[in-house]
């Protein structure tokens, strides 16, 4: 494993946000959902192609935290383009389980 210094893990801006929209994404080469994110006043809203579909639902996603890094360039996929990344664990069979706070916090809350 490659190790980091704390300096380069202080530049990743890893934040909470509510997703508030979630639209299909027909185009994409593998099942995915596009997306629309809250990450308060100072960030605003970015949006997000996730490979999420197989645990899921539209439903199930509007209102519920994410926690995404925020700062990467954005990234083409298809005709969409991806603002930030949501973060996530795939399980044995490859689903993605994403990473959640346990309780509410205020939307673009910086991991600390």
């Amino acid at each position: 494993m490659e190790t980091i210094d704390w300096g380069d893990f202080e530049r990743v801006e890893i934040r909470v946000g509510t997703v508030v929209a979630v639209d299909d994404f027909p185009e994409a080469r593998r099942p995915a959902w596009k997306l629309t994110i809250d990450f308060g006043n100072e960030l605003g809203t970015r949006r997000s192609s996730a490979q999420i579909t197989t645990l899921y639902t539209r439903e199930a996603l509007v209102g519920r935290q994410v926690v995404a890094v925020v700062n990467f360039s954005p990234k083409r996929i298809g005709p969409f383009m991806s603002e930030c990344l949501v973060t996530g664990f795939a399980r044995e069979d490859g689903a993605i389980v994403l990473t959640a706070p346990d309780e509410r916090v205020p939307d673009g809350t910086r991991l600390g």
